[in-house]
């Protein structure tokens, strides 16, 4: 009985879609009600179609094979067994809107998604739509100029972090788009790899691993995200050319920012507080420019490690961080860029010609910083009376200082990094993100501290 009413369904579905092409200048649009089978109807509509879903539940899953629009009155939701993905979509030029789409699968190796675009599909547009309790979001598997925009993706909550996918994965997609979109829980908001010319706009991510982790991905833009009780805000490893301005990382659980094997890209107003290890951790990182930052209360404002060089650091405003920099070598590295240094709060300094600039130089650390980092037994010896002599003898004597981070130009004033006013006031770590557990930023790299 079931066989023969999917088979009229699919008789009917034919039949409007044949009729409304009679007049191919018009697109066709078949509404849906509850309980009525939907595959049919997407297997017999034509290129620019839409399929309409009622309010209620609709079966899934369901596989777009044809150029269409599949969206949602308000409150339509498809609801798949728990396995698989609930919508694959196979062909170009497909868009999903308006949708609740929930019950994937949980299998990684096979990507079960709300929505798996697979690479076959260009130009997918997934829009306005609630995904909830899926593995991962939306996965655009070598899906070239697809957009992901303005939907809200909150991942399973009863998964370990290994077991957990991302509220949006992106494998060899070159020009997709991530704009606008509200992703919590899982294990990383956005996760692209192997790609290029992708852009992320204006998301924001809350009780994740990493907010935005890039992978092997050159030539690319995040800009204008925000960032909240995360483990990391913004994993950048292995790649290069990228453009990351005026993102916000509050409370985030290890680092604000991390860069990881990341060259020539810019770094410009971007805005971390109250890291709980690091504000920013640049790790095996060359030829970048980072200006016009603001770092604020972190245990450690910035650090440099494993020979990270040719990096220019201008404007940058290190505020109230318990250790400014920590930068272990014997080289000196000059901070100042075009004569403009940074703005460091413990700095005590004056400008006497009032050129905005102090007169003396800032060095953020000193030998005893560099033995304590060294060998971090020797902190039982903090307030003993040799180590004030040897940091009232280097403050005599500055040719005793081992190397390390000079900037030359300090300023007096912090630069204006403007903030978005709709940014909540940053508070002490909460949740998930601050209890604990997943894997750590060092633990990825090998342990590196």
């Amino acid at each position: 009985m079931v066989s023969r009413s999917r088979a009229a369904a699919a008789f009917l579905a034919v039949l409007v879609f044949a009729v409304a092409e009679a007049s191919p200048a018009v697109a066709a649009e078949v509404r849906i009600a509850p309980g009525d089978p939907v595959q049919p109807w997407i297997d017999g509509a034509a290129p620019g179609d839409v399929v309409r879903l009622a309010p209620g539940e609709h079966a899934g899953p369901l596989t777009i094979g044809r150029s269409i629009a599949l969206v949602g009155d308000s409150g339509a939701r498809i609801v798949g067994t728990g396995k698989g993905s609930v919508v694959t979509v196979t062909v170009d030029d497909v868009r999903i809107e308006g949708l609740e789409i929930t019950g994937s699968g949980i299998d990684l190796p096979a990507m079960d998604s709300a929505v798996l675009v697979m690479r076959t599909a260009k130009r997918a547009l997934v829009r306005g739509n609630r995904l909830v309790d899926n593995l991962f979001g939306v996965y655009l598997h070598g899906a070239a100029d697809s957009i992901v925009e303005g939907n809200t993706i909150v991942g399973r909550r009863d998964l370990r972090l290994a077991e957990a996918g991302n509220g949006v994965s992106i494998w060899n997609a070159p020009g997709a788009k991530v704009i606008g979109n509200k992703i919590s829980f899982g294990r990383d908001g956005i996760f692209v790899k192997v790609s290029h010319h992708n852009s992320f706009e204006n998301n924001s991510f809350t009780d994740l691993r990493f907010a935005i982790h890039y992978m092997y991905t050159n030539e690319s833009r995040i800009v204008g995200n925000r960032s909240r009780g995360n483990h990391v805000g913004w994993a950048i490893m292995y790649s290069h050319n990228l453009e990351i301005h005026d993102n916000v990382s509050d409370d985030d659980r290890d680092h604000g920012l991390l860069l990881n094997s990341t060259n020539y890209s810019k770094i410009t107003g971007n805005v971390v507080r109250n890291g709980g290890e690091k504000c920013v951790f640049v790790y095996n990182a060359h030829r970048n420019q980072l200006i016009d930052n603001w770092f604020e209360r972190c245990p450690i404002g910035i650090h440099f490690t494993a020979g990270s060089e040719g990096n220019a650091l201008s404007g940058n405003a290190f505020i109230a961080n318990q250790t400014q920099v920590k930068y272990v070598g014997t080289r000196f590295v000059e901070w100042a860029h075009e004569g403009r240094g940074n703005y460091w709060s413990d700095n005590p300094a004056f400008d006497l010609d009032g050129d905005g600039l102090s007169d003396r130089p800032y060095r953020p650390n000193d030998v005893m910083d560099d033995i304590l980092w060294r060998l971090p037994s020797a902190k039982s010896l903090i307030n003993s009376p040799a180590v004030q002599m040897v940091r009232w003898a280097q403050a005599r004597f500055p040719a005793l200082h081992p190397g390390g981070v000079i900037d030359s130009a300090p300023l007096m004033r912090p630069p204006s990094v403007p903030e978005p006013p709709s940014l909540p006031a940053p508070t002490r770590r909460s949740g998930p993100a601050a209890t604990g557990g997943g894997s750590s930023a060092a633990t990825m790299m090998g342990g590196a501290e």
